[in-house]
């Protein structure tokens, strides 16, 4: 069975229609003769059908109060469904698969690697980087966040073969992209297993965090990744969104704290105060600290002196096409080397 998430083809799009104006519309889809279906105020339809029904509300003046949603995102106002459409762009470059993996090394505090962490860069047609701040959004608006991330992560985990055996993967997901752990992670799962390497190196990221609402949800896929021997992080923790209480109510095996809290920390006393607290609560239940985004040697020595384990940012490595073969550091510079 094909999974209406990540599918390509084309999928039935939601569109609510005010009650004063449904017979105008209906009377209006019956003489263009588009196939729909009205179940209350709610009109499923097909992308062209939309588009036309569009059109035709424009030209009414009767666009107010109606709006429009793909499967799983929320409703947006119709204005927006132009922008639907430019957005398509997007479902070219998940059929094709035009992603490759970068690596940016995570170390430990002797500056030894640890591990990589696993960012996706794209491009289209012509051959030109699209970064995930601009793809992912579009993938959003086209409801083809799923779609996407488990594009990410199949190809995230395939890369671990290119790595030495003592290194683990760090794999981002987006918890609201998976609707059902069971059915959405089995393929990455079953990829991993294939590659007959030890489930603990793979460590399975969250994104963003400090957004994450539906605990219960995000529970379920760290449950179902821990039952199949993977490990996980919680990314981008600090003061917000209650993430000290989520880190002693989920207790992942690692946690990063956010890039916001660790530039400038060594001197700060607010920044520092948020470090500490976030190290206090990891250390309760002996989770893994991480501190990102480090660029300068004051704050990896200042994080590394309170007992934080693992690093990574510029100062170490940007994200690179290959792995490094190690990652030096003195006093002054850090220098790297690429492997062939």
């Amino acid at each position: 069975m094909s999974c209406p998430n990540c599918s390509m083809s084309k999928q039935r799009l939601s569109i609510k229609i005010p009650e004063e104006i449904q017979s105008l519309v209906l009377d209006h889809f019956k003489h263009i003769s588009y196939t729909y279906e009205l179940e209350n105020d709610v009109m499923a339809v097909d992308e062209q059908a939309a588009a036309d029904l569009l059109d035709f509300l424009k030209a009414m003046q009767l666009t107010d109060s109606v709006h429009f949603k793909v499967p799983t995102e929320e409703w947006l106002p119709i204005e927006l469904f132009e922008q639907y459409r430019e957005a398509s762009w997007v479902d070219s470059i998940i059929r094709e698969k035009n992603i490759t993996m970068y690596f940016q090394p995570i170390i430990q505090n002797d500056g030894t690697i640890y591990g990589y962490e696993m960012l996706a860069r794209f491009k289209d047609t012509d051959g030109n980087m699209i970064f995930p701040d601009v793809l992912f959004p579009a993938a959003k608006l086209r409801g083809r966040t799923f779609a996407l991330d488990r594009l990410c992560r199949i190809k995230a985990v395939r890369q671990i073969k290119r790595l030495p055996e003592h290194q683990k993967a760090f794999i981002n997901f987006i918890p609201t992209a998976i609707y059902n752990p069971e059915y959405c992670l089995r393929t990455t799962t079953a990829v991993a297993n294939q590659l007959s390497i030890e489930s603990d190196r793979f460590v399975f990221e969250v994104v963003e965090t400090e957004k994450i609402s539906d605990t219960d949800h995000l529970k379920s896929i760290l449950t179902y990744y821990q039952t199949h021997g993977f490990s996980y992080a919680l990314d981008d923790v600090g003061a917000g969104f209650n993430t000290l209480d989520l880190l002693s109510d989920l207790k992942p095996p690692y946690v990063k704290l956010d890039m916001e809290y660790v530039h400038g920390v060594s001197h700060s006393k607010d920044k520092q105060k948020v470090a500490l607290a976030f190290l206090e609560k990891a250390n309760e239940y002996g989770a893994i600290t991480l501190a990102e985004g480090i660029e300068n040697r004051e704050d990896f020595e200042w994080l590394k002196s309170k007992g934080y384990k693992l690093f990574q940012g510029y100062y170490f490595g940007r994200p690179e096409p290959e792995p490094l073969n190690t990652v030096k550091i003195d006093m002054t510079s850090v220098t790297t080397s690429a492997t062939n």
